[in-house]
C-alpha cells in the first residue's frame, strides 16, 4: 500500500510540475503557438480529472450514508457543478443528498432538479 501511495504521489507531483511549466511557457508564447494549445489541453484535462474526482467522492459519500441508497441517485459533474437525479424515498433523503454533496471539496454548486422524492 505504501509503495502504491508513493507512485501516486510521484505521479501527482509530476503532473503539477508539468502544469506549472506549461503555464509559464504559454504565458510567453503567442496565442496560436503549440505551447498555448498544450497548456489549454492540460487545463481541460485537470478539469476533467477534478470533475471525475468530485463525482466519485459524492458517490462514495452516498454509499457510506446509511440513510441514502447510492444506487438510486445518479451523479454527474461539469466544471464543479454537481447534478443529482433519480428517485429517493423521502424529501428528507433528497435534502440529505444535496447537503452531503455541498460538503465535498471542489463542488461549486448542486443542481437537484432531477432528484425526485417518492413522497
Amino acid at each position: 500500500m505504501n509503495k502504491s501511495f508513493n507512485v501516486f504521489a510521484l505521479a501527482a507531483a509530476a503532473t503539477l510540475s508539468l502544469s506549472m511549466a506549461n503555464a509559464a511557457m504559454a504565458a510567453q508564447a503567442p496565442a496560436h503557438s503549440p505551447m498555448v494549445v498544450a497548456a489549454n489541453t492540460v487545463d481541460k484535462t485537470e478539469e476533467a480529472v477534478s470533475d471525475t474526482w468530485i463525482t466519485s467522492k459524492v458517490k462514495s459519500t452516498f454509499v457510506a450514508e446509511k440513510e441514502l441508497s447510492a444506487l438510486d441517485i445518479k451523479v454527474e459533474t461539469n466544471k464543479g457543478v454537481v447534478s443529482l437525479s433519480g428517485t429517493v424515498a423521502t424529501d428528507a433523503q433528497r435534502e440529505l443528498a444535496v447537503a452531503k454533496t455541498k460538503t465535498i471539496k471542489g463542488v461549486k454548486a448542486v443542481s437537484a432538479d432531477g432528484l425526485k422524492s417518492a413522497e
